[in-house]
């Protein structure tokens, strides 16, 4: 493979996962190729996405053209809540797959617990038939809380390799990253510079280090991150703001700085809680 600067994180299947990426949310389906394009070209080996952004497709495209070995990409995609069940999974995972030009997904997710419909079990179940498949090498879950986990390590037979969450310094989930790290699921954090709605960039426990390592708050932020052991995707549309972001690999944070920001969690969800959510 070629050499690059980002870690990989180790899985509890035995794959691994690169622990920078990026991500397409909210990213207009109009200009996903171009956008996945500048992030390859950038460096990014590692494209987060889900059928509900509706960029599947250009994710697809970008990887094609892309001139990238498909043993060098790792690519994401998620099941939406209204596909959950037994006979709905199997149908839209190949529908994604078909979108994204690909033979194998790396990592495929249950977008969200969807508690109400309680289908995440079977969904599981299903997912499990999928890695037994070959058709896709790892499988994991978005926005499960603690007990959302439990029931499916409980109901199961495979635990989970990542659980995706929302986590940003104001909202780190401890409850749900300890139990996760207890059971061997790593984090993947979304959301992970806050997405805008609170300033966090000003908070002084940002911009001191910052302005001491020479960085961007958003870089020190994604190393806080990385430092943590999160496996992470920024967003941008500007190839410029996706190279600072990809740039975060020539500096550390010490100590001090590292509790500083650990010390603004304040339970503080910028996003929908997972138990309302359907």
């Amino acid at each position: 493979m070629t050499d690059s600067p980002v870690p990989r994180i180790q899985l509890n299947d035995g794959h691994s996962i690169p622990q920078l990426g990026f991500g397409v949310f909210k990213v207009d389906p109009k200009e996903t190729e171009r956008i996945v394009t500048d992030a390859l070209e950038v460096g990014y080996r590692h494209i987060d996405t889900a059928r509900i952004y509706g960029n599947e497709a250009g994710v697809g495209k970008a990887l094609a053209d892309s001139g990238v070995r498909r043993e060098e990409l790792f690519v994401t995609t998620k099941l939406w809540n209204d596909d959950q069940g037994t006979d709905s999974v199997f149908d839209a995972f190949e529908r994604s797959l078909d979108r994204l030009g690909l033979d194998y997904l790396d990592l495929y997710l249950i977008h969200w617990p969807a508690p109400a419909q309680d289908r995440y079990v079977e969904t599981w179940r299903a997912f499990e038939q999928l890695r037994d498949s070959g058709r896709v090498r790892s499988i994991g879950v978005s926005n499960f809380l603690a007990h959302h986990l439990q029931r499916v390590i409980d109901e199961t037979d495979v635990v989970p390799a990542v659980d995706q969450i929302e986590l940003h310094p104001a909202h780190q989930q401890p409850a749900t990253a300890a139990f996760a790290a207890e059971h061997g699921i790593r984090i993947e954090a979304w959301g992970p510079l806050g997405q805008g709605k609170y300033p966090l960039f000003d908070l002084p426990e940002i911009a001191a280090p910052a302005a001491a390592h020479d960085k961007t708050p958003a870089q020190v932020v994604i190393r806080w991150h990385l430092q943590r052991g999160h496996i992470v995707f920024p967003k941008s549309n500007r190839r410029e703001r996706m190279a600072e972001n990809f740039d975060v690999f020539d500096f550390t944070l010490d100590e001090a700085e590292m509790q500083a920001i650990t010390d603004l969690e304040r339970e503080g969800r910028v996003s929908t809680h997972p138990d309302s959510f359907d």
